[in-house]
């Protein structure tokens, strides 16, 4: 086997792994919600540690592959990761729960960044696109974590016992794979992060993923909160699973409809997909509508982030792991923003009516999609 084919099979498990831990914390939300007995507000409240440890992790995640090998950090955060997640599990109080999560957070930001960048590369050696599948099987990891909680649940098991059996599992895995990872790949150009005018091209990719990670976020963090509370379904894990499965089915799919309909018509479609999707499950709160529209925002939100991100690699200003670190900087200040704000509206106006603003958040690709490109024309 080439060796290009290898290093795509591993970073495949790496992107599949990922998807699968955090999915299975993100499905447990409402476990954890109830086991503190928290309202919504104080759940927004608590997932903010997530995006500000993130944040912390900026400079530390744009240091480190501008240092090292992507994979050095890849398997290290890797092996925190894991441990974080078990620990979620185990947590006892609000206080080890928000460490948990931190740590939790702080890892995935440097994971992320460090697999994203070595996907770059690859990429590099493929005259046909492979980003987006890279992607795909993040989320195709992220269902089978959602279906696999939702065996968990059904069966009763503990959340403890959940988390622990998908720590280790994915961890000997990981460990296996790491010696099939890219070596060499320091940029030596374009590792300084230069303050000063925002690059236009990258603050155009920044708002666009800011606003995918809002819409990715909220539905991460409540979409199994909205099928317990408002849709009033017992095994609420349905919505997410529904959500994750459509969107790993369109990131196959996502390469091929950019070569045939263009960059820009798949943020238009994206947008009227996220908008049409919430429509249908905030004006229609019942399971059948719901897992519809979910289905839609899942299709709608696919290609954003690998879409995006493939963009940012292409900067002619910074190296692809800066570029994709400063750009993924926007997607954290909305997953800062997102999830918490859903728990503050949803307090105060209810989950169904909070769920409005994803419509907004979605029509929004249309107007910031056609500057980047036209910018973009201009200065071709």
């Amino acid at each position: 086997m080439e060796l290009r084919n290898k290093q795509r099979i591993a970073l495949s498990v790496y992107f599949f792994l990922s998807g699968i831990c955090f999915a299975s914390w993100a499905s447990r939300i409402p476990t954890i919600k109830d086991f503190f007995n928290l309202n919504e507000a104080e759940l927004g409240t608590i997932l903010l540690a997530m995006p500000i440890s993130s944040l912390i992790g900026l400079p530390i995640s744009g240091w480190l592959v501008s240092k090292f090998d992507s994979r050095v950090p890849l398997i290290v955060s890797f092996i925190f990761f894991s441990i974080a997640l078990t620990c979620i599990g185990f947590a006892t109080t609000p206080f080890l729960l928000v460490l948990s999560v931190c740590l939790f957070s702080f890892c995935m930001r440097i994971l992320n960044i460090s697999v994203n960048t070595q996907s770059i590369t690859l990429q590099k050696k493929f005259e046909k696109r492979v980003v987006g599948a890279f992607h795909g099987l993040w989320s195709t990891g992220g269902l089978i974590g959602v279906a696999f909680s939702t065996l968990m649940v059904k069966m009763d098991v503990s959340i403890q016992m959940h988390l622990l059996s998908i720590s280790i599992v994915v961890l000997i895995i990981a460990l296996i794979t790491y010696q099939f990872t890219i070596k060499g790949d320091i940029s030596t150009t374009g590792n300084k992060l230069i303050i000063g005018k925002p690059d236009p091209f990258i603050l155009y990719l920044g708002v666009l993923i800011f606003l995918g990670a809002l819409c990715e976020g909220g539905m991460f963090d409540w979409s199994g909160v909205y099928f317990k509370d408002i849709v009033k379904e017992e095994v609420f894990t349905y919505g997410y699973l529904m959500f994750m499965t459509t969107m790993a089915l369109s990131r196959f799919f996502c390469d091929r409809l950019v070569v045939k309909f263009g960059l820009q018509k798949m943020y238009i479609l994206s947008a009227v997909l996220i908008a049409s999707g919430i429509a249908i499950a905030v004006i229609f709160p019942f399971f059948w509508s719901a897992l519809l529209g979910f289905c839609f925002v899942g299709f709608g939100t696919a290609a954003i982030f690998p879409v995006t991100l493939s963009l940012a690699g292409t900067s002619k200003k910074y190296s692809p792991g800066m570029a994709i670190s400063i750009v993924t900087t926007y997607g954290i200040i909305g997953m800062l923003i997102g999830p918490p704000l859903i728990g503050y509206l949803a307090q105060a106006f209810n989950l169904k009516n909070a769920f409005i603003v994803f419509i907004i958040i979605g029509l929004m690709f249309i107007p910031v999609s056609r500057a980047f490109f036209k910018f973009q024309s201009k200065n071709q």
